[in-house]
């Protein structure tokens, strides 16, 4: 389905080297994850509201976190296309990179509230009126949320976005902590433990560590990480194919912003 979208709404879609084709999938993926959040956050809020259950209500809540990581995703598709200006002259890719880490600092808010409503739960635990309507929506959301991982990862990987990674990565942990709910929720018909809390409190220790994983790695490529061994073999290679050139040596790589790597390096001639 994400492949006809991409061919409906995307001139030019296969130029994906294009800063205007890549802003056009960022701001695709940011809208169609407004409206995948806007109806889950609403659909899982009322069931949660219906079956008392703090979990359902958390993982709402982290819905409409998401939302707001997509409308992040939007701004930083605009943002990194800006063209270079007198302060920098290399352009403003590394935006995506700034994108990328503020989606990571919402998920890791939302694991800490999360967190905090969870042990509550569990030191006040109150019964869950958990019904086959309940578990239908639930599975439904789970579905929508592999699809959402599925056209993150496909967009992500066909543009190398680390925004849309982290998303994709953030939506099958979404999908992943609704399926917990559902089988808790269903498990706490039989036991008298507050299985709804410690689901929760699960919830948000997965949900943390999405985010602290997701931003460190954004950090990594907004500090300067060290280049890709293949590339600079590549490089060295592309080089010394000249007969002119004896040799090379301090080889630097700079990332700024995706499909925008530059480079320098010393090259060794004849004294002759």
């Amino acid at each position: 389905m994400i492949k006809f979208l991409i061919k409906k709404f995307i001139k030019d879609y296969e130029k994906v080297n294009d800063k205007k084709v890549r802003e056009k999938y960022g701001v695709l993926s940011g809208i169609l994850g407004i409206i995948c959040n806007l109806i889950l956050f609403t659909v899982k809020l009322s069931i949660g509201l219906l079956m008392n259950s703090i979990a359902v209500v958390s993982d709402a809540f982290n819905n409409i976190t998401d939302l707001g990581s997509s409308v992040v995703t939007i701004f930083g598709a605009k943002l990194s296309t800006q063209p270079p200006d007198e302060g920098h002259p290399h352009g403003h890719g590394r935006y995506e990179y700034i994108a990328s880490l503020a989606v990571s600092f919402i998920i890791f808010g939302v694991g800490l509230e999360t967190l905090r409503t969870s042990i509550e739960k569990i030191i006040n635990p109150e019964p869950i009126d958990f019904t086959l309507l309940s578990g239908v929506i639930l599975i439904f959301s789970i579905l929508l949320k592999l699809w959402m991982y599925s056209y993150n990862r496909y967009i992500g990987e066909k543009i190398g976005s680390s925004v849309n990674k982290a998303t994709a990565h953030d939506s099958l942990n979404d999908a992943i902590a609704t399926f917990a709910v559902l089988v808790g929720s269903i498990a706490g018909l039989y036991v008298s433990l507050p299985v709804d809390g410690m689901l929760g409190l699960i919830i948000s220790v997965m949900i943390m560590y999405s985010g602290f994983s997701n931003g460190k790695d954004s950090v990594n490529l907004l500090l300067g990480p060290s280049p890709d061994p293949e590339l600079i073999d590549k490089i060295k290679k592309l080089i010394l194919e000249s007969d002119h050139i004896k040799g090379i040596h301090d080889l630097i790589v700079h990332d700024y912003g995706p499909n925008k790597i530059m480079a320098s390096v010393h090259a060794e001639v004849s004294s002759k």
